[in-house]
């Protein structure tokens, strides 16, 4: 597995697997299968509503909780300084972890400084390894990297050929904020788009 090195020096694999439109039936058997295939890095969100079926995987699959990289992101429903602090922890639980490797902030709504406010707290109390946002345009990254203490260290936004996002690329270069891509694969539009110019 490869690994890119976060602006605060924690190594998160390149390659994650996503939870996300996996049904709650089924989510457990997907991840146990994605970590028997080589993933380490899995990334689920409180609103995709299968952390505990991501937690008992986690539990299951014989691997050493350090050799696995554990992404969720707090609903804009739980913004707030105190609600957002509730819900990581609520988010730990149904995981079945002490700890996680990254929490984002999943969208840039509401109050998500309160929101990242209880992030930086968790940080500083060893109960998250790395803090970000996802969703974030240029001009939202850089205001929130201005007026808090710890910047973001990663920034999950869409990114696919159909979807390049150069200039936020750009900015997140420029403040050494690490771009994670979701929909790498354009949910499936890329491969249609070649399929048509063939």
């Amino acid at each position: 597995m490869e690994y890119i090195t976060l602006n605060n020096g924690v190594k998160m694999p390149k390659l994650g697997f996503g939870v996300f439109q996996i049904a709650k039936e089924d989510c457990e058997r997907c991840v146990l299968d994605a970590i028997k295939v080589g993933y380490r890095h899995i990334d689920t969100a409180q609103s995709y509503f299968n952390e505990e079926e991501v937690g008992n995987a986690i539990s299951k699959c014989g691997l050493p909780r350090k050799d696995l990289f554990i992404t969720t992101k707090v609903w804009i429903d739980n913004y707030g300084y105190e609600q957002a602090k509730e819900s990581v922890l609520k988010s730990m639980k149904k995981l079945k972890v002490d700890y996680l490797d990254l929490v984002l902030l999943h969208q840039p709504f509401s109050d998500y400084y309160g929101a990242y406010r209880a992030l930086q707290e968790l940080y500083k109390e060893d109960k998250i390894r790395a803090i970000g946002v996802s969703n974030f345009a240029p001009d939202r990254l850089t205001d929130m990297i201005a007026f808090n203490e710890i910047p973001p260290q990663v920034n999950q936004v869409e990114v696919n050929p159909l979807h390049q996002q150069i200039p936020a690329q750009e900015n997140m270069v420029k403040r050494h904020v690490q771009m994670e891509a979701w929909a790498p694969f354009g949910e499936g539009k890329t491969i249609c788009s070649i399929i048509l110019y063939c």
